[in-house]
Formats: C-alpha cells, structure tokens, sequence
C-alpha cells in the first residue's frame, strides 16, 4: 500500500573561477521578469554532496532535489519521491516520480538515485551523516529503491530532505563521480557545473562575481513563480549589500545588519521580513589533545577539565552579546537546539549557571590556572550574523578573567577547512539540523567522532552515555520515550560543559516592495515561490 508520507507525516509533525555555461538559457528567460538578489557569500561548491553549510545546501537546492522534500513551513514533502512506506522495519521504499527529467533532458531513473545515495557514502562526501544508518541501496524497479538499515530507523524520511540526487551518466562523463571534497580542497566537474532536476538551471556563472539562473524547461512542478531570469550576486559587505538594495540594484538581500533595520523599513521602496533562525551558535572546546595547541599550558590540556569549561561558560555575559551586538533580536539558548526543532523542551533552554566572572576566576585558580594561560579562537567573518563581532566580545570578556585567548578570525572556506578537521582549540560554529530533529545535533555536533557520526563535533566531546543515547533515540518510534531519551542527552551534555550553547540569531531579509518572497525558519530562499510584481 503506498501512502504519501506514512509515519513520516506524523514525525514531522511531532519533530519537525568562471565556470562554462552550462545549459542554453530558453528563449523566454530574456522576457518577463527579472530577480536580482544577494547574499553575503557565494556557494562554496557546486557539488551538492561536498559541504553541509546551510547556505550552500540551500542554494543547490533551486537546481537539486532530495526524495523528500520541505513545504513552505518545513512539512515534510513529495519531491523525487511522490510516496514512501516500511515493507519491513529495517527497509524504506522510495517510489519515484513519473516523467522527471534532468536538465540536460536525461530521464530519472531508480539507477541515478542508487548513484548518488552510494556517492554521499564516499570518502570526501560532507553529507554521509544523512545516510549514516543506510547500510545497503537498492534498485527494485527502474521507479522504485529501498534504503536497507542493519536496525529499524524510523526518521530517515526526516535525514536526507538535503540530500540531493545526481544523474549518474552525467557524472559519469564528466568524472564525477566521487564527491569533490571542500574540506579536502578538491575539486571535479561537479565542484563548477550542475546538472539537477529542480526548478531551476544555471546558465551562467562567475565564481564569487555573479551567477544566473533560469527556469528548467524540464521540471517536473508546477510553476508559481513568474521569474524567468534570476540574478545572484554575493556581496560580503554589510554595508554594501544594503546599498545595493536601497538603490535598487537587487530587488532582495539578506541577511540584514540590525542597524540597517529602520534604515530599510522607513525607505519607502523597500521593506524587511522578520523572524527566527533555527541555528544554534556554539562554542566548541579540544577536549581530546593532551596538549592544549598554541598555548603557554604545557604539557597539558586545560579545557579537559570541567572547571576550566565552566569557568569559561560563566565569563561570557550572554545578555551583552544579545542586546549590544545582535540588537536585542536573537534568543539567548540555553541547550543545543532551537524552538522549532523537534526534541526542544523549554526547561531544557535555561542557562547551566550564571554569568559570574567571579566565579571564573575562582574555578580557573581551583583548576590550577590562577593566572589563566593562553589559546586560540577561531571564527569565521563571513558566515553567520556578527560572527567575528560575537569572537571580538567573548575574547574580550575571557580576557576579564585570566584568559589570553588570539582571535583567528577567517573567510568560512578557510575556518571549515580548519576547524572540521579538527585543527582547533575553540571555536565558535553553528548547526541547524537538516532534519529539525535533536538527533542530528546529537549525532553530529555531539557524538564521539567516529566513522561518518560527530562529524561537525570540533571539540571532541566524548561521553558514552551520549552516544549510547544518540543511537537509542534514532530508533525509538514512541515519541514520549524519544523526547525523554533527547532531554537526557542534552542535560548530560550540559552538566559536563561538553559544548558552550550562546544563541539563535534573529532572521532579517530586506526585499523591495512588489517581490514576494516566502521566509522560512530555515533561512532558505526558494526562488519558485518568488514572484515579482
């Protein structure tokens, strides 16, 4: 019996340089209308299984498509999949959608999903996470695929809404196909040119200047945009990007500084669009090295021990961060993951103990370091909101209570590439859950790295319990036993000081008036539902 969305429906209810163009643009794309729109940074890669930023999944996902995708309030979808069902409990089937074309005009078939779902289990793939239970793919027909797990996991649905599917025999013939890793610094066909079934194609591009995109002619959906030509530009400058908008040389930008709020509301062309992220920022502490790196602690890792942690936790003023950086806009968090992500539990969101810089130093005298010592940070200063501002205050405040900490503040290709190998002694990160579920923050910013699991866990957190939990709760279909089992894990992970939770920033899009624009908590732009007046 095949049901549009199965358990899953109730899950995701309860858990919510110049590349070559690539496709002639059709005739129409040069009538209609035009959108013009940017963002502080570019897609890292083209390949969609070669980084899971937020940013670049959602970007891809306008020429891409998952199985399974996400509504315009993050329900759980039809894509490539138009059902799916459990014939056994450790078996999902995928029946594939009838007629999908990609955009150079090859059909879809079971062939190319098996493909790409075997290329995101590949050394160098940053989206082997999604599939981690996935222990075999198979073809049963040329519409159908099963995803065989060793154990039951009733939440894959849920895992692999960003897991995009590729055309086998175009990868094939351009050799692509082994993920072009972004963190490795390699690159392939698939790193500059794309070839997906989505609404939309690329027709031309200049890494980091500008890219086009026009409507695919082959696209499966049914069209609800008017756009037949889309501009994007990436523009790092605050100050900049909003100019951009005011004088109307792009019809949308985002994110918009807080200062610039009023600036864009009280212009009578244009407007904002408010809400709130579902990203948790963090920060990250090496609780594996015996040796901190790049400190005067030797021989010795001072953030191995809980006191050095708590005192850290306890010289960050939180509420200085929110009003005078984030402009009162962002929620300060109490836990790892945000309202909104299924396995929140507001008693879970309150702070592990008080800002007290007192207390710091007396934990850190306690701890033997009377006198502090001294470590790195890194940060990015071009991916999250006022991510260097935040690294500048929190090093600032450290530095109030002993602690010498050398801010190293980079561009987010160099920060990923830095801190995902583990090369780091703190760092500020941030993670939202492609599933809007706990388990993937559990699994993948708190599980001991091991395999394909704790990938994003820069610190290297250990605690058994965690990962025995973690395991636990990706099977567990009572929805009252998973929450209790995710509120255990979380307070486990707060009572060790494992990860230092700061905020979910607020969401600010500024859009001329006359584009329509839907806003979603996941900060994701789906341009088939742009339309302009």
């Amino acid at each position: 019996m095949r049901l549009p969305l199965l358990l899953t429906t109730a899950l995701s209810a309860a858990f919510l340089a110049a590349a070559p163009v690539l496709f002639p643009a059709p005739a129409q794309a040069q009538e209609g209308k035009t959108f013009r729109y940017a963002y502080r940074v570019d897609p890292a890669s083209l390949d969609p299984h070669a980084l899971a930023e937020t940013f670049t999944l959602s970007w891809l996902g306008q020429v891409y498509e998952p199985l399974v995708g996400r509504g315009k309030k993050l329900e759980l979808v039809p894509a490539l999949a138009t059902t799916w069902e459990q014939p056994e409990p450790n078996v999902w089937r995928f029946h594939l959608r009838e007629g999908v074309k990609f955009a150079d005009g090859t059909p879809l078939t079971a062939d190319d999903v098996v493909f790409s779902l075997q290329r995101v289990k590949k050394d160098g793939s940053d989206m082997a996470y999604t599939v981690a239970s996935v222990t075999d793919i198979k073809k049963v027909d040329d519409l159908t695929v099963d995803l065989v797990m060793a154990k039951p996991n009733p939440i894959l649905p849920v895992q692999i809404t960003s897991t995009y599917i590729m055309s086998k025999a175009w990868a094939e013939k351009n050799g692509a196909t082994a993920p072009a890793s972004v963190k490795a610094k390699v690159e392939n066909f698939a790193s500059t040119n794309a070839n997906g079934t989505g609404p939309f194609m690329i027709a031309s591009r200049q890494a980091g200047v500008k890219t086009e995109l026009v409507p695919n002619p082959n696209w499966w959906g049914e069209k609800s945009s008017n756009v037949d030509k889309v501009v994007f530009t990436p523009i790092q400058s605050d100050a900049t990007r909003v100019a951009a908008l005011l004088s109307g040389e792009v019809d949308m930008v985002y994110p918009v500084p807080q200062q610039d709020v009023a600036r864009i509301e009280g212009n009578d062309g244009t407007k904002v669009i408010k809400g709130s992220e579902l990203r948790t920022m963090m920060l990250a502490m090496d609780q594996h090295r015996d040796e901190l790196q790049n400190s005067d602690a030797k021989g010795k890792n001072p953030l191995k021990d809980k006191r050095v942690r708590q005192a850290i936790y306890q010289a960050i003023d939180m509420n200085a961060i929110r009003d005078r950086i984030m402009g009162g806009t962002s929620h300060i968090a109490g836990t790892m993951i945000a309202p909104g992500i299924n396995g929140y539990d507001p008693k879970l969101d309150d702070r592990a103990a008080p800002y007290d810089p007192e207390a710091s130093k007396k934990l850190l005298a306690e701890a033997g370091y009377p006198n502090g010592f001294t470590f790195t940070m890194d940060c990015s200063n071009d991916r999250y909101v006022n991510d260097e501002r935040i690294c500048q205050a929190i090093v600032g405040m450290l530095g109030r209570v002993g602690l010498k900490v050398t801010l190293n503040a980079q561009t987010r290709s160099k920060f990923f590439e830095k801190v995902l190998s583990r090369d780091t002694s703190f760092a500020m990160i941030g993670w939202q859950p492609l599933s809007y579920d706990a388990h993937s923050t559990l699994q993948d910013t708190m599980n001991t790295p091991v395999e394909k699991v704790g990938t994003y866990n820069v610190g290297n957190y250990s605690n058994p319990k965690v990962d025995e939990l973690t395991q636990k709760i990706e099977v567990e279909v009572d929805p009252a036993k998973r929450n209790a089992m995710i509120f255990e894990a979380m307070m486990l992970d707060k009572a060790d000081y494992g990860h230092i939770p700061v905020h979910q920033a607020g969401l600010a899009w500024g859009v001329r008036k006359g584009v329509n624009v839907v806003q979603r908590s996941d900060d994701s732009l789906e341009l088939k539902w742009v339309s302009v007046d």
